[in-house]
């Protein structure tokens, strides 16, 4: 079902002692998870895995590979075919794995090699016991919503699709922006602030979490629209069903304006229109045992919660 949690889908021929493809991403700014990466390559081989490697980040660390790890095949990302795949980083790094995967829908599960994430959260403190949890079939597989972004009624140059969200914002030290919003073709409001941000429940406990956007439970079918340091104190987030198609029109006194998605930001021109949909796919997570989105939510936020209540 759309949004929603959905049973175990992967490949059956993905049993213990069997082959099956897990391919591994990493993140490509610094290599103290390296002993992490290892160890899973080594738990994969052990457990039957043939283990694939995204290409750049398979260059970036090779160096300090050990000889006893076990077979790894890097690939580029874009021809990467697997049952399943890791994310070793943080959330940043899971953007990108899901951002290369791509409409493949290839199932990612998120190793956390740093703080605590939304989206990788597996500990890599209990890596062999979590993997072995995967091949033995205890795991769902949460279905998330992406953002579809267009320009203008063209598709963006660079690729359009946000898991987290899309920010529309002014250029550097400039002026204050105004975007027009239109839900559906009906004119919300219009926005005079240093920008505007949509973002999926995914996203909502990120970048839009920080301009007081709302919490937004994962799989609740809707998108938020929140202002980044709006000129008026009566404007508040809004939250949208999934399905409305979003029209924002800028206009800048600097003459352009900044789109990122997913932080990977470029410029355009005063007057653009951004359409924005959501996508014809969905990135699938990979849960094992199904750790609770609200005991993530209680770790994450150090809200300290002692269940005497």
């Amino acid at each position: 079902m759309r949004g929603g949690v959905g049973a175990n889908t992967l490949s059956k021929n993905m049993k213990l002692g069997s082959k099956f493809k897990v391919a591994i991403f990493g993140h490509l700014y610094q290599s103290d998870e390296n002993r992490t990466v290892w160890t899973v390559v080594r738990k994969l081989n052990d457990l039957g895995a043939e283990v694939l490697m995204e290409e750049a980040f398979y260059h970036h660390i090779k160096a300090s590979m050990p000889s006893d790890v076990g077979a790894v095949t890097p690939q580029i990302a874009a021809g990467i075919e697997a049952d399943w795949a890791v994310s070793m980083g943080g959330d940043g790094t899971f953007l990108r794995t899901a951002a290369a995967i791509g409409a493949k829908e290839i199932p990612i599960l998120g190793v956390n090699t740093g703080h605590l994430g939304f989206l990788a959260d597996v500990s890599a403190d209990n890596i062999h016991a979590e993997l072995e949890a995967v091949v033995a079939g205890e795991y769902v597989i949460e279905r998330h919503s992406v953002i579809q972004a267009q320009k203008d009624g063209k598709p963006l140059s660079t690729y359009p699709y946000a898991l987290n969200e899309v920010a529309l914002l002014k250029h550097d030290n400039s002026s204050i922006i105004e975007v027009a919003a239109k839900i559906n073709g009906e004119l919300l409001t219009v926005y005079r602030a240093d920008g505007l941000m949509v973002c999926t429940p995914t996203g909502s406990t990120g970048y839009s979490l920080s301009v007081g956007g709302p919490i937004i439970v994962p799989q609740s079918n809707t998108f938020c629209l929140s202002p980044v340091a709006s000129h008026s104190l009566s404007t508040r987030p809004v939250v949208l069903c999934d399905d409305a198609e979003i029209s924002l029109t800028v206009r800048s006194r600097s003459h352009n304006f900044l789109i990122s998605i997913d932080g990977r930001s470029d410029s355009f021109p005063d007057g653009t229109t951004v359409v924005l949909r959501r996508a014809p796919y969905c990135v699938r997570v990979m849960k094992v045992k199904h750790k609770s989105f609200f005991t993530t939510l209680r770790d994450k936020m150090m809200w300290g919660a002692d269940g005497r209540f």
